[in-house]
């Protein structure tokens, strides 16, 4: 498997070109086009459409508006990816998110980021980290605030035997075979048995991924914190682990590692659900 795709989200909050020039560079070393959408979901006022006419110029405006939006955002792109020469961009006026899944057809892994308090997305162009990752179906790299380069040579894996974290493993690959070193790391109370985690590094061999394996025991503190402080013990900027969540009534809830991960970590997260 490779990365023959890769999507960036593009809004105008205020670290979205330091997140395209990751997502552009990281295409550049891997070969890869690179994507970049946007979209906005005007703030027509309730009972109207876009296509509504009763409120005559406002609606218009308000239109506009959302136009202006993405024309910005595509200038960012533009700007932050001019040393990559296989760009492309994809924008329209809908909700965020359901144009970001439907976009993510054309795209091995999407690059989105997540927000600082100060960030200042227009809400309409607001895209929501836990809100994509359960709808997608590729897996997600999720870029903190201001980071703007993901060397990716030192990757801890929080492992779990669970087919999100599997999926996350294969998922993660063309990265992984590139690292100079990654660290297959399992949290856990029963730290004598290593069958489990010795057969995970055995399997990334076979893929040409220089790993080992470090069992840990909790710490009396979250499994997140956990891997966030063996991430930074090993020099890593890459944590690849599973997503967990499920869907009620329209809104997504996610297990405490996922979420404090998604809220907390300070490098990127590559997950997959």
């Amino acid at each position: 498997m490779s990365y023959a795709s890769i999507m960036v989200a593009v809004d105008d909050g205020l670290h979205a070109p330091a997140r395209v020039r990751l997502a552009s560079d990281l295409a550049l070393r891997l070969g890869a086009r690179l994507i970049g959408t946007a979209a906005c979901r005007p703030d027509y006022p309730q009972g109207y459409g876009e296509t509504a006419v009763p409120m005559g110029m406002v609606i218009e405006e308000i239109r506009q508006a959302a136009l202006n939006g993405l024309a910005g955002a595509e200038q960012v792109f533009q700007h932050a990816a001019c040393l990559n020469d296989r760009v492309e961009w994809r924008s329209d006026l809908e909700p965020p998110v359901r144009f970001l899944e439907q976009q993510a057809r054309a795209a091995d892994l999407i690059v989105v980021g997540r927000y600082a308090d100060d960030e200042g997305v227009t809400p309409g162009m607001a895209v929501e980290i836990g809100d994509v990752l359960m709808g997608l179906g590729r897996p997600v790299l999720a870029v903190p605030p201001g980071t703007e380069h993901l060397a990716a040579e030192r990757i801890v894996v929080g492992w779990k035997n669970t087919p999100q974290t599997r999926r996350a493993l294969s998922d993660a690959m063309p990265i992984l075979r590139r690292a100079e070193a990654v660290q297959v790391m399992r949290i856990a109370d029963d730290v004598e048995n290593r069958s489990e985690i010795e057969d995970v590094v055995r399997y990334l061999s076979l893929h040409a991924v220089n790993a080992r394996a470090l069992q840990a025991k909790r710490s009396g503190w979250t499994v997140a914190d956990d891997l966030r402080t063996g991430a930074s013990a090993f020099g890593a900027d890459l944590i690849v682990t599973g997503a967990y969540g499920y869907s009620r009534l329209r809104e997504w809830f996610f297990g405490g590692v996922t979420r404090d991960l998604l809220k907390n970590a300070s490098i990127c997260c590559l997950m997959s659900h």
